[in-house]
Formats: structure tokens, C-alpha cells, sequence
């Protein structure tokens, strides 16, 4: 094996180690960080396809940026992993979640087989093909061709930050200690209320 495929192997396992991780975590902060080491072995594969832009794209706004608005989010809505929500899972749900499960690792076994029975040629960077994750490339297929999708996606996540805005008010107010038996009168002096 060539230094190329030990770092393909390694970077691969530790994107598909982070992502399954990610999964498999009760506790959303650290969901939140499994999913960035699958970023981070995403970017490494990336650029040892020799698309440096996309591998920086990767790390800066996804393991940078969006993950932090992801931890932002659940700090601000306080959410803890151990906790129960008082709903047993139905067993249809149970049931949906391995066959989704069973169904992506056939899914990943046939494109590993496929590709190991493709004739790639030397090495693992044989079929890139010119200018594969240049800026050109990258901007040209990003502005013209995913123009709407990317819009929409700003948009999907804009409405999801405010959506969880709303919901840590409407919860921090239901909670909040001052309620109707926590006030204190004000129209009353404090020599009467040491009297009454």
C-alpha cells in the first residue's frame, strides 16, 4: 500500500467512526463533536484529491461555523442527553430505525465493492478530473447551477435558529420562578405586609 491509500483508509475509517458515533450518542454536545471529527477526516480526503478549497470550506464553515451555531442552539435550549421526555419509543419507530440502519451499511458495502472493483489505476487521485475543487469550479456550479438549493438552504437555516429562539422563550417563561405565586405585591407598603 502507498502512503496515499494509508491515509485514505485511515481518514475514511475516522469519517465513518465520527458519523456512526454521531448517531449513536445520547448526549448532543457530544453528537456535535463526533460529527465534527467526521468533518475533519471529510476535509483530509478532500484534499488529498487535491481539492484544497473544498477541504477549507469543509473545516472552516462546517466544523467552524455551523457546528458552533448547532452548540449555540443547544446550550440555548438547554437539552441534556440522560433526559427522559416521559414517551416510550413505539416500536414501529424501533423497528424503522435498523431497517434505515441495515439498508445504509448494504448501501455502503456495495459502493466499497464497486469501487474496489473499479480499475482506478495507480493511485487513489487517478479520475479527478481537472480543476476538481478549484474556486472556479466550486463558485461556477454553486452560483449557477445550485443557485436555489443554496439559497434555500440559508433560508432552512435561518427559520430552524429562530424556530429554536422561540421555543427557549416559550419554555424559559412557562419555567420562570416569578409566576403568579413568586410576585410580590407592589401596591402595598412593606410596614402593611409585616403587619398582614
Amino acid at each position: 500500500m502507498t502512503l496515499d491509500q494509508v491515509i485514505f483508509v485511515i481518514s475514511a475509517a475516522a469519517a465513518i467512526f465520527g458519523a456512526t458515533m454521531m448517531i449513536a450518542q445520547r448526549n448532543p454536545i457530544a453528537s456535535v463533536l463526533y460529527l465534527i471529527l467526521s468533518l475533519l477526516a471529510q476535509a483530509v480526503i478532500y484534499i488529498q484529491l487535491g481539492a484544497l478549497f473544498l477541504g477549507a470550506i469543509l473545516v472552516v464553515v462546517y466544523a467552524g461555523a455551523i457546528l458552533v451555531l448547532f452548540l449555540f442552539v443547544i446550550m440555548l435550549l438547554n437539552l441534556r442527553g440522560g433526559e427522559d421526555l416521559g414517551r416510550p419509543t413505539p416500536v414501529l419507530s424501533r423497528l424503522a430505525k435498523y431497517v434505515l440502519a441495515l439498508l445504509f451499511l448494504v448501501e455502503m458495502i456495495s459502493i466499497t465493492y464497486q469501487g474496489f472493483q473499479a480499475d482506478v489505476g495507480a493511485g487513489v487521485m487517478a479520475l479527478a478530473p481537472d480543476g476538481f475543487g478549484s474556486v472556479t469550479m466550486v463558485a461556477t456550479r454553486l452560483f449557477r447551477e445550485y443557485l436555489y438549493p443554496f439559497e434555500l438552504t440559508g433560508v432552512l437555516l435561518l427559520v430552524a435558529v429562530v424556530g429554536a429562539v422561540v421555543i427557549a422563550k416559550r419554555d424559559t417563561h412557562k419555567e420562570s420562578p416569578g409566576g403568579a405565586q413568586g410576585k410580590v405585591r407592589t401596591d402595598e407598603s412593606p410596614t402593611e405586609s409585616v403587619k398582614g
